[in-house]
């Protein structure tokens, strides 16, 4: 079983989480700062997260932005399902802790040291204001994986 879970996790390069506290604010921003990567290569990039029951919603939006050497930034909006119709909570786990590894970027090569920001974006139905304290996240994070 060791040689299973070992040999599954040879593509690993980058893992890091960071906790986010009892409730998530509209206004925090996660970082990470990647270490500087072989450029020859391409990489598949996750953000990681874990939920808990306390999750009140279906999906998750989020906004990453990639904050490059040379200056430039990218900027993405993304939404993830996090829970199936029946409002059970999506990812892997025994517990009501659940953990996603969630796709982000594909065939990225890196040239030199990057940062990755992630807020949460989320809003109720019909209304403009993001959701102020989101319940329910426990951790995010950056996995980055070698390309086969």
């Amino acid at each position: 079983m060791a040689v299973l879970f070992c040999s599954c996790d040879e593509r690993r390069v980058f893992d890091q989480y960071q906790s986010i506290g009892s409730a998530w604010h509209k206004d925090s921003i996660i970082s990470f700062h990647l270490p500087v990567l072989d450029s020859t290569k391409k990489y598949d990039v996750f953000i990681n997260l874990r939920a808990n029951n306390n999750y009140p919603y279906n999906n998750l939006f989020l906004i990453v932005t990639l904050e490059k050497p040379n200056g430039y930034t990218k900027v993405d909006t993304l939404e993830y399902e996090m829970a199936a119709p029946d409002g059970t909570l999506l990812g892997e786990g025994f517990t009501d802790l659940k953990e996603s590894k969630l796709f982000y970027k594909e065939d990225v090569r890196f040239r030199g040291k990057y940062t990755v920001n992630i807020k949460q974006a989320v809003r109720e139905s019909g209304k403009v204001p993001g959701v102020t304290e989101l319940q329910g996240i426990t951790d995010i994070g950056i996995r980055i994986e070698k390309k086969e």
